[in-house]
């Protein structure tokens, strides 16, 4: 899978919000470490990694009191990454993780969704 640089990508038009939080990571579950999330949405977040990972890298993203979410890795730039959840965050877990003092983006005129 060819490696998306940032002026290819697409903006993001689902609802997000900011969140600094630790989540361990690890590759099928085999090892995992913990890491700093944040850019949280229904559908992904930003992931600090020390070691960069490959775009396609399968990871498995682990909230404190949920299963861990299978992912993958959309995009690099230096020690962050992009990671599409495999499915989508149901918004009352969405809500849950990003607690009551979450900022969501200002609204969009656009509905579509590039992930």
């Amino acid at each position: 899978m060819p490696s998306e640089s940032p002026g290819e990508r697409q903006p993001q038009r689902t609802r997000r919000g900011s969140l600094a939080a630790e989540v361990g990571i690890g590759d099928g579950g085999s090892h995992s470490s913990r890491r700093r999330v944040f850019d949280l949405s229904l559908r992904g977040c930003k992931i600090e990694f020390g070691d960069r990972p490959a775009v396609g890298e399968r990871v498995w993203v682990k909230f404190d009191g949920l299963g861990a979410i299978e992912s993958s890795v959309r995009w690099v730039a230096g020690d962050v990454a992009g990671v599409q959840f495999d499915h989508p965050l149901h918004q009352a877990v969405f809500d849950r993780l990003a607690g009551p003092g979450i900022q969501p983006p200002a609204p969009s005129a656009s509905h579509g969704d590039s992930d």
